[in-house]
């Protein structure tokens, strides 16, 4: 669905199905393998393009005090300087999406903010385009460009498309933010993870697949963070469960609505989490060719 241009432009959140590290760059980056899959539930970003130039973010959002720091406003600048575009926009930013919860939401709100104001500026980028310009703002960033469930290598920017089967996700969101440098960081995490192919996945036996992979930085964050280590032993129970990037939020899978929900609603009282179904595509996937 594309949105009109009054109205909000959506920034889904994502999951990682799997998540592998499999080498580092002498560079210090880390080399991955994933599957990418975006979901119906995200946050929300509102637009209003200004003649003089300036980037705003007009509303306060917790822990985005510095607009230097803010994905939101980087993005937009760096659409500005490479294009020599004179325009300028107010963001309004709707937060749904926990910071340090692994949901790739500041990448995502940055994706949106590329793909409208591609849009909105009447740039006329193509997709490849921004997907570089993307990586520039974070390793996230260009599989929200690419806009399909993606099999990703490299550091994270080599995308494949790939088909899934429709699912729901039971998401739990511990409350802890989970800083990603420091589990990338960490002694402990495993760096020779065999790589493996995309043809070991097929469409009719995802879900099988998926309980035979894991998340690589999983047992680091389990162990420095003990809240996600719970969350995700009572997710567990129901079947294959993950932690999605580096944490916090963990999740599970499943075949239909009905079986997602019963396991809902019998989460304990005090965990936070939310359901949402598995989407083949971004929301803005036809804003761009």
């Amino acid at each position: 669905m594309i949105v009109s241009d009054k109205g909000g432009y959506p920034a889904p959140a994502k999951l990682n199905l799997f998540l592998h590290v499999v080498g580092r760059r002498p560079d210090g980056y880390h080399l991955l393998q994933s599957v990418f899959r975006f979901i119906d539930y995200g946050d929300t970003l509102y637009f209003e393009v200004r003649a003089d130039g300036e980037i705003r973010r007009v509303n306060a959002v917790a822990g985005l005090d510095d607009p230097d720091k803010d994905l939101c406003v980087r993005a937009a600048r760096l659409l500005q300087q490479a294009t020599g575009c004179g325009l300028g926009v107010d963001i309004r930013l709707e937060k749904r999406l926990p910071m340090g919860g692994g949901l790739g939401g500041g990448s995502s709100d940055a994706a949106t903010v590329l793909l409208a104001l591609n849009r909105l500026w009447r740039l006329d980028l193509g997709r490849e385009r921004l997907q570089q310009m993307g990586l520039q703002l974070g390793a996230d960033v260009p599989v929200f460009v690419f806009g399909r469930s993606a099999f990703a290598e490299g550091v994270g920017e080599l995308l494949q498309p790939v088909d899934l089967p429709r699912a729901w996700y039971v998401v739990l969101v511990p409350p802890v933010a989970v800083p990603t440098a420091e589990i990338f960081a960490s002694r402990e995490l495993t760096r020779d993870t065999i790589p493996i192919k995309i043809a070991d996945f097929s469409k009719g036996q995802w879900h099988k697949e998926l309980g035979q992979r894991r998340n690589d930085l999983e047992p680091v964050v389990c162990r420095n963070y003990p809240q996600v280590a719970e969350y995700l032993a009572w997710l567990k129970q129901f079947g294959a469960a993950r932690m999605t990037g580096s944490g916090a939020c963990v999740f599970a899978g499943f075949e239909t609505q009905g079986e997602a929900e019963r396991v809902f609603l019998q989460k304990p009282a005090h965990m936070e989490g939310f359901m949402a179904q598995g989407l083949d595509r971004h929301p803005l996937w036809e804003l761009v060719e």
